[in-house]
């Protein structure tokens, strides 16, 4: 059981890996599902994409050796779409969600929170959820149910989008160049605690909403 944990834990849950293993192509997946698939909610998006800004130009090359903002426009696109994907999702099938029970990938206070979070932050939310880990999983979803009017969606959603993607990928482009040129520590031996840092400064919020609501509750 330890094994499988640490294979987990250095393959699935650690952003270097998809990086090397994957490359660009992979990334897009990865964005796409964690925003246009239930199961991508346990994926790293905010860590992977400030590693993806520390890799921006490997990655770039990759991409028929393009400038490294072409890349990330690309990037962003996927997480547009997966959020339009979540959408349709939720304004189709989202009924059956709230029957659900809960499974190893599937809990019913996912879906709560998320609504929560909508009904208290409006249309905003929409962009707000992209920083959230979980939350930007189903909010989409959400929106879908409650049919929110789909022009507004589509405005919030590509703000959101394109503000996520390319605010994590230059800030780890910029850190990694800043801190290599000036200090010459690179960030890419020392991305396990990168990504320590990143999740629990992105997990707090998720935290604190949990834990308010079984306070109210």
């Amino acid at each position: 059981m330890m094994e499988f944990l640490n294979l987990i834990k250095e393959t699935i849950l650690n952003p270097e890996w998809y990086i090397l293993n994957g490359g660009f192509y992979l990334i897009l997946a990865v964005v796409f599902s964690e925003t246009g698939l239930m199961l991508g909610f346990f994926l790293p998006g905010d860590s992977l994409l400030i590693v993806v800004g520390i890799y921006s130009d490997l990655l770039a090359k990759q991409f028929f050796n393009s400038h490294y903002l072409v890349m990330t426009s690309f990037i962003a696109l996927a997480a547009i779409i997966g959020n339009f994907v979540g959408y349709w999702f939720g304004k189709k099938y989202g009924f059956f969600l709230y029957n659900k029970k809960d499974t190893f990938y599937f809990k019913q206070k996912y879906l709560i929170s998320a609504k929560q979070f909508y009904e208290e932050r409006g249309a905003l939310t929409i962009i707000l959820a992209r920083f959230l880990p979980i939350v930007r999983t189903f909010v989409p979803i959400i929106a879908g149910i409650v049919k929110m009017d789909f022009k507004k969606f589509a405005l919030y959603n590509i703000v959101g989008g394109i503000l996520w993607i390319f605010s994590l990928v230059i800030m780890g482009r910029f850190f990694h160049n800043f801190l290599l040129t000036h200090y010459n520590f690179d960030l890419r031996d020392h991305l396990e605690i990168l990504v320590i840092v990143l999740a629990t400064i992105t997990i707090i919020p998720v935290f604190y909403k949990f834990t308010q609501n079984k306070l109210k509750n």
